[in-house]
C-alpha cells in the first residue's frame, strides 16, 4: 500500500523586520507596478526550485548558509517561532518512512512529496544522499548515517526567503524598503522587498492544488486558497498571513493548536430540558473565524458530541450522540465517503433527544479535535499489511505521534433541571 504522494503537498529580525543601521532607516515607501507580486510569485515558486548556485565571493560562510540556526543568529525571534511550527517538522517520520520505501535515486518521485515539505534543490540533493547512504548501510550492515542534514528540517527559512542567494521579504512595517546603496551595506546584501510576502497567493504555492490535480467528487483534495478567496474574509482583506502569521510571527498555527481552533469556532449550547422521560438539548458549532472550510483538508476530524453524566462526572453508557465534521475518505483516497465540513460562516446544530439514564445529573457538550485522524488510519494500515517496508520503525513512530495529537477544543458541563 502506498499513499498517493500528493497528499503531502501542503507552505527578517524583530517580528519580521530586517535590522538596519540607524543611518539607513529612512527610505522611500515601496511601490510596485500592478500585480508585481503575482509576477514575483510565478518566478519564486517555479518548481522544481533551481539550486542557489555559488554564493557571491564577498559572502561569509554565515551569509551563504541555508541552515535555519544560522539565520537565527541575526533573526532570533523568527527562528524561535519557526522551531515550534509544523513547518520545522514537515519532514517528520511519517513522510521519511514512506520516502525510505522509494528508489533512493528517484528524484522526480521524491519531488511529489518534498516540493512543499523540503522544497529547495539543496534539500533534494541532501535527501538523495541520505537515502543512498541508508540503502548502502542496510546492505552492508553498517551503522545508519547520522541525521543532521538541511532537508530534515522541512520548510526552512530559505525555502521562502532565498533564491540564488538573494534574500527577499515583505517591506518594513512603515512600507519602506532599502535601496541598492543601503542593501550593499547590510549583511547578505540586504533584501529585496515585495508585497508578495503579504499576499495570500504566497501560501497557495503549497496549499492549493491546480485545477487539473487530484480531486474527489469534483472537489480538489487541497483547495484552501480557493475556499478563502470565495469567503467574506478575502473580501474584507484578511489574508492567510493575517491569522497564521499574526504580527509577522513565524508560527503558522492551525488545526493542531487548541487556541487556534477555539478562535475559529463559536461554540454554544442549549441546556437540557425534560420531554416526558427524555432529555432534549442541542449543541451549535459555527465556523466564524476560519477563512476556509473547517477543516480544510482530509487529514483532520472534528467530533461534536453530547452525552449524559452521572454525579461523579462519568460518561453514562448508551447516552452519547455525535456528529463528524470531516471530509471522510478511505486510506487509498479512492472516493469521498462524506463531506460534513463547515464552510466559512457555516454552522452545525447537533440536536440531542435521548431517554434519560437513571443516574443522569448533567450533560456534557464537547468538540473533539483529531488533527491527524487520516494519518493514524493510514499508518495502521501500512503496519498491518507490511507496506511500511524499510520505513516500518519510522511509520510506527509517526502513528504514535498521530494518535497523541487529539485534544478537546471545548468541554462544557450543564446540570440537568430538577424534575
Amino acid at each position: 500500500m502506498a499513499l498517493p504522494v500528493l497528499l503531502f503537498a501542503l507552505a527578517a529580525c524583530n517580528r519580521g523586520e530586517t535590522v538596519v543601521p540607524p543611518a539607513l532607516a529612512e527610505s522611500s515607501p515601496l511601490t510596485e507596478p500592478v500585480d508585481a507580486a503575482g509576477a514575483f510569485l510565478d518566478r519564486h515558486w517555479a518548481r522544481p526550485l533551481a539550486a542557489q548556485g555559488e554564493p557571491p565571493k564577498h559572502f561569509s560562510p554565515l551569509e551563504a548558509s541555508l541552515v535555519p540556526a544560522d539565520c537565527g543568529s541575526c533573526h532570533p525571534e523568527q527562528y524561535r517561532d519557526w522551531q515550534t511550527s509544523l513547518h520545522a517538522h514537515a519532514m517528520g517520520p511519517g513522510l521519511m518512512g514512506q520516502l525510505l520505501a522509494m528508489d533512493p535515486g528517484a528524484r522526480d518521485e521524491h519531488q511529489d512529496c518534498i516540493r512543499c515539505h523540503a522544497p529547495l534543490a539543496e534539500q533534494a540533493d541532501a535527501l538523495l544522499a541520505e537515502l543512498a547512504a541508508t540503502e548502502q548501510a542496510s546492505a552492508s550492515g553498517a551503522p545508519l548515517p547520522a541525521a543532521a542534514s538541511v532537508h530534515q528540517q522541512g520548510v526552512i527559512c530559505a525555502a521562502c526567503h532565498v533564491r540564488a542567494h538573494q534574500r527577499s521579504g515583505p517591506p518594513r512595517r512603515d512600507g519602506s524598503a532599502p535601496d541598492a546603496a543601503q542593501n550593499a551595506a547590510l549583511p547578505h546584501a540586504g533584501f529585496v522587498a515585495t508585497g508578495a510576502f503579504e499576499d495570500a497567493r504566497f501560501c497557495s504555492a503549497c496549499h492549493q492544488f491546480q485545477p487539473d490535480e487530484y480531486a474527489l467528487n469534483g472537489k480538489l483534495l487541497e483547495n484552501t486558497y480557493e475556499e478563502w478567496k470565495a469567503s467574506r474574509h478575502a473580501r474584507e482583506g484578511r489574508s492567510c498571513q493575517s491569522c497564521h502569521m499574526p504580527e509577522r510571527r513565524h508560527l503558522w498555527r492551525g488545526i493542531h493548536d487548541p487556541e487556534m481552533v477555539r478562535a475559529a469556532v463559536a461554540f454554544s449550547v442549549d441546556s437540557g430540558e425534560w420531554v416526558n422521560n427524555a432529555i432534549r438539548a442541542a449543541l451549535n458549532i459555527r465556523n466564524t473565524g476560519a477563512g476556509h472550510y473547517l477543516p480544510t483538508y482530509v487529514t483532520p476530524r472534528l467530533v461534536a458530541e453530547i452525552e449524559q453524566l452521572d454525579s461523579e462526572g462519568r460518561s453514562l453508557p448508551g447516552t452519547r450522540v455525535e456528529q463528524l465534521i470531516q471530509r471522510q475518505v478511505p486510506v487509498d483516497l479512492g472516493s469521498e465517503i462524506a463531506d460534513t465540513r463547515l464552510p466559512p460562516d457555516g454552522e452545525l446544530r447537533l440536536v440531542y433527544q435521548r431517554p434519560a439514564h437513571r443516574s443522569a445529573v448533567a450533560l456534557a457538550y464537547r468538540l473533539r479535535v483529531e488533527p491527524d485522524e487520516f494519518y493514524a488510519r493510514f499508518y495502521r494500515a501500512l503496519l498491518a499489511d507490511g507496506g511500511a517496508g524499510k520505513g516500518q520503525e519510522l511509520i510506527a513512530l509517526a502513528l504514535k505521534q498521530a494518535e497523541s495529537s487529539a485534544f478537546l477544543a471545548f468541554d462544557e458541563r450543564r446540570e440537568l433541571p430538577q424534575r
